[in-house]
């Protein structure tokens, strides 16, 4: 008897305690919000006539974000067929599906062109629904597909202009930018965002990430990914391994190099470059895409800016994994306003490279060339035509 009533004791000593806490946790003040960063005055501006990229030049003294990218339509795009010379798009990605024999072209905006011989596009297709998310009527930037296991996955940036996640004092009132993976059953979609939390971010809330790409290594998944120079300064290229779901990352980014580590990018404002119309200083990082010659070597494809504007580079990984350390070439491998390619294998195994090619301050719109990886060094090859 006197063993129960101990027991009894004890639980009713336990249950008031936990009444007790809880009225005493409610009638206390409750963690603040995260605190909202304040914008405030940004870069000067950019020269009138000066080249600027990225969209309209703000006020002098402007203490807003800029305002958003253009968004694409909300009606239905005509769906047509047309030649690879006619269509106008930055950061070009092609994927290949053997087993319908079809090429599927993407890239900034989002859209979806298919093709069955690299020469004449249908499309452009509407293949993404981001209902409920944060996404939702933001603009995309560099869409790309990869298919893992039996699912096919695109990785895109959004970014949302109204949230600005850090103010970099006279520089950049910094927006939220992120990298997400959206999920389907097949390449033509629709694609759906695979973690569907409507504030849920992939990378760090609070750093600016763009252009995200995967890559494998070792049965682990990756994110390599640009955390921008906008707010760094000195852009950097980092990755983030993934869990096997894809869901979520599973440690913290690893910064693999900076952008000015490469000779041949060079500073903004030295080459007077403007960006969102203001005069930022700075080296860029864009575009990652991993790769490796026929001999084993790891390489990486990315974009900055150079002495002819918009320029494509490469890395090499000294140790042949994602781990580094990773060696700048020491000059460009395209430099004249092209950048943020890709390579791809033809459905008759031919190795090309796709890359985005502006003629001055003309649109942007992709271009194929052959490339020759059977040494240790890729090398750039002829102007490739269907």
């Amino acid at each position: 008897m006197k063993k129960v009533l101990s027991v009894f004791l004890s639980v009713f000593l336990v249950s008031a305690l936990i009444i007790i806490s809880s009225e005493s946790a409610a009638g206390q003040t409750t963690q603040p919000a995260a605190k909202k960063i304040v914008p405030g005055i940004q870069a000067p501006p950019a020269n009138p006539g000066q080249n600027n990229f990225g969209g309209m030049r703000p006020p002098t003294g402007s203490t807003q974000p800029r305002p958003p990218m253009a968004r694409p339509q909300m009606a239905e795009p005509k769906i047509t067929t047309v030649s690879l010379d006619d269509i106008s798009m930055s950061d070009p990605f092609i994927y290949v599906e053997k087993s319908t024999n079809t090429y599927y072209l993407t890239g900034t905006g989002g859209r979806l062109y298919k093709s069955n011989d690299l020469k004449m596009w249908t499309g452009p297709y509407s293949i993404i629904n981001l209902e409920g998310t944060w996404m939702d009527g933001n603009f995309v930037a560099a869409a790309e597909i990869h298919k893992i296991g039996n699912k096919y996955y695109l990785a895109g940036t959004w970014n949302d202009h109204s949230h600005v996640i850090e103010y970099v004092p006279r520089r950049y009132n910094v927006p939220l930018n992120q990298t997400q993976l959206l999920v389907a059953d097949t390449p033509e979609g629709p694609y759906y965002p695979l973690v569907k939390e409507k504030d849920f971010c992939l990378g760090p809330e609070d750093w600016d990430i763009i252009d995200g790409t995967l890559y494998e290594e070792n049965d682990t998944v990756y994110m390599v990914f640009v955390h921008e120079w906008t707010q760094l300064i000195d852009g950097t290229m980092d990755y983030m391994p993934l869990s096997k779901d894809l869901t979520h990352r599973t440690a913290d980014p690893i910064t693999m190099f900076r952008a000015s580590e490469a000779a041949w990018s060079k500073e903004m404002n030295s080459i007077g470059e403007a960006t969102f119309g203001l005069k930022m200083p700075g080296w860029v990082t864009d575009g990652p895409q991993m790769f490796r010659t026929q001999t084993g070597k790891l390489g990486m494809l990315w974009s900055s800016w150079g002495d002819r504007r918009y320029a494509q580079g490469i890395a090499y990984s000294e140790s042949g994994t994602i781990h580094g350390p990773w060696v700048q070439e020491p000059e460009s491998f395209k430099g004249d306003n092209s950048g943020h390619g890709m390579l791809f294998t033809t459905l008759e195994g031919k190795l090309l490279f796709i890359i985005h090619n502006a003629e001055g301050n003309g649109p942007r719109k992709p271009q194929l060339y052959e490339v020759d990886n059977s040494g240790d060094k890729l090398i750039l090859g002829a102007r490739y035509n269907p």
